[in-house]
């Protein structure tokens, strides 16, 4: 994977929060109170995406998506097309 991968993932990534911490109308200073990360911390991952992955799990769980986590490397071994279609295809690759 080179960088440019990379930089995108972690800006997708921070955009998705963005849009769900606004979305949610909770205030960055809401978040320090609610997930117990810092207001610096937060704000340098809006910004360019870089965060511990300790304080984005506890964001997650401050904004109800720490269930997110359960699929993250997790991928299906299918043994037809049929087992994609079935499935949604959504861990195909």
């Amino acid at each position: 994977m080179n960088i440019d991968n990379i930089l995108s993932i972690k800006t997708r990534i921070k955009d998705r929060f963005r849009t769900v911490r606004r979305t949610a109308k909770m205030s960055q200073m809401t978040l320090v109170q609610r997930s117990g990360v810092s207001l610096g911390s937060i704000k340098r991952f809006e910004r360019t995406g870089e965060i511990s992955l300790t304080a984005l799990i506890k964001l997650s769980q401050a904004l109800g998506y720490e269930g997110d986590f359960d699929n993250l490397f997790v991928r299906k071994n299918y043994q037809s097309i049929f087992d994609v279609v079935r499935d949604g295809g959504e861990h195909a690759k």
